[in-house]
């Protein structure tokens, strides 16, 4: 994109733009030697894969405490059948989420920064439980956010366009002049039919790619 002086949105995915995950074998393996469960790295590996399958599609559902409880518990259940362990569900679910440590991406904050010291007003749109807002505090950058929108508060997930578009009303900002940048393709669909101009990763280089080499 060049030079947009018009911006005045910055919509930002979460996993894999924003954040990452540290690989979680060897914390995972740790977690179920507790419970006294040895097992291949590569199996927990698998059951991992397909944990995260499972939590993909279903990240709208943890929308309250209640309901967040509830998918953590399906989702440690899928890992453990997949691991085809004998270990209680409910005793599991503190460990596997201790395991699941997030950070973020280089260059990250100070985009952020960078883009707010401009006037662009930011949101994180992510398919997400709500944990997300917690998460985003431990690493400190929920505060250069003046929204953050998952798919579990806004009852939609991307690549549906209603996402962006209740995170474009609460920013008071016209779509045509916002834009979403993200790593995959439900990023670029969901942004596009809302009427945003999309921007691959990374947020490394956003300014620069909004404001000219000069952003800062």
């Amino acid at each position: 994109m060049s030079h947009s002086p018009s911006v005045d949105a910055v919509t930002v995915d979460g996993f894999g733009t924003l954040v990452q995950l540290r690989n979680p074998i060897s914390n995972l393996d740790v977690a179920l030697r507790e419970h006294g469960i040895v097992a291949e790295p590569q199996d927990i590996a698998r059951a991992f894969r397909a944990e995260a399958a499972y939590y993909r599609p279903r990240s709208l559902e943890g929308r309250d405490q209640a309901s967040l409880s509830s998918l953590r518990k399906a989702c440690v259940g899928v890992f453990l059948d997949e691991l085809e362990v004998e270990i209680e569900v409910e005793g599991f679910v503190d460990g596997f989420m201790a395991a699941l440590r997030f950070e973020l991406l280089p260059g990250v904050a100070a985009s952020l920064e960078s883009l707010r010291s401009r006037g662009v007003g930011l949101a994180c749109v992510a398919n997400w439980d709500i944990g997300l807002h917690d998460e985003l505090r431990r690493l400190g950058v929920d505060d250069l956010f003046q929204l953050i929108l998952t798919s579990a508060d806004a009852g939609a997930a991307k690549p549906d366009p209603a996402i962006f578009l209740q995170a474009l009303a609460a920013l008071g900002v016209d779509p045509s002049r916002s834009v979403h940048i993200g790593d995959e393709e439900v990023d670029r669909i969901g942004s596009l039919a809302a009427g945003m101009r999309f921007e691959p990763i990374p947020l490394e280089t956003l300014p620069e790619r909004l404001f000219g080499t000069m952003a800062g």
